[in-house]
């Protein structure tokens, strides 16, 4: 495989990182003011998008134009171009596989948090929460995690119709799902989703000791796309935990 990973920040070095392990030839690119020349991405096998929101749809629309056709892509913050990018990718008959967090236990955590705000909502007393932590100089709070965490329990639990907007004066709306951000120290990540009702309360949670659970989610989906042809456009990241743990797709999502 030759990969070219596009921003330079703790996620993408750790990407850089699990590919040179595996004696991969990998180049990595900073986060330039303009765009990358359609030149840079020639031979490239796999283009790993981990830069900024901004950058997403022309760094893809110069990754095709230099002939790359697979994508991995964990930057946040893109999803008004998800349309755009999505398209010029069905037209160019390539495929990226896209996901907030390429961890596979937040993939799971996520799957564990649909099941279980569907059963605790239908039981009134249980009250759902969200708390997420991550280092001091992560700009984005909540982070893509979190939000995608809370989508699942908004789809699930029938007692919360949309999530907290920020500190408010006055009791919390009931309507609402509480999320706290915490941004402090080094923490690479953690994510905790809480049912609270009089009498216990009960919590799932994923702390992660470093990045290379990410990074090892984000070369496996390079490498569910490099394996075989897959449907051009964009991909969710379940697609490639359900070939790991070895689950038949309904549909052929692949």
């Amino acid at each position: 495989m030759r990969g070219i990973v596009l921003g330079d920040g703790p996620m993408g070095l750790a990407v850089a990182s699990a590919l040179r392990e595996r004696d991969e030839e990998v180049v990595v690119l900073g986060r330039p003011a303009t765009t990358h020349p359609p030149g840079t991405f020639a031979g490239a096998d796999v283009v790993f998008e981990f830069s900024r929101g901004t950058a997403v749809l022309p760094n893809v629309a110069a990754g095709l134009a230099g002939g790359c056709r697979s994508f991995v892509m964990g930057t946040t913050a893109w999803g008004v171009n998800q349309a755009e990018i999505g398209a010029l990718l069905t037209q160019h008959g390539a495929s990226a596989v896209v996901a907030a967090n390429f961890s596979p236990g937040v993939n799971m955590l996520g799957r564990l948090v649909t099941s279980a705000s569907r059963m605790f909502g239908a039981l009134p007393a249980y009250d759902p929460y969200l708390v997420e932590w991550h280092r001091r100089g992560k700009a984005d709070r909540p982070s893509g995690t979190a939000l995608e965490l809370g989508r699942r329990i908004l789809d699930g639990h029938p007692a919360k119709r949309r999530l907290a907007d920020g500190p408010r004066d006055g009791p919390p709306d009931p309507d609402e799902l509480e999320v706290a951000s915490v941004r402090a120290g080094a923490s690479p990540g953690m994510h905790l989703v809480g049912f609270d009702a009089p009498g216990e309360t009960v919590e799932l949670r994923l702390t992660a000791r470093d990045r290379s659970a990410y990074a090892m989610g984000a070369v496996a989906a390079a490498d569910w796309l490099l394996r075989s042809p897959r449907r051009p456009g964009l991909h969710p990241f379940d697609c490639v935990v359900d070939d790991l743990i070895g689950i038949e797709i309904p549909g052929g999502a692949r």
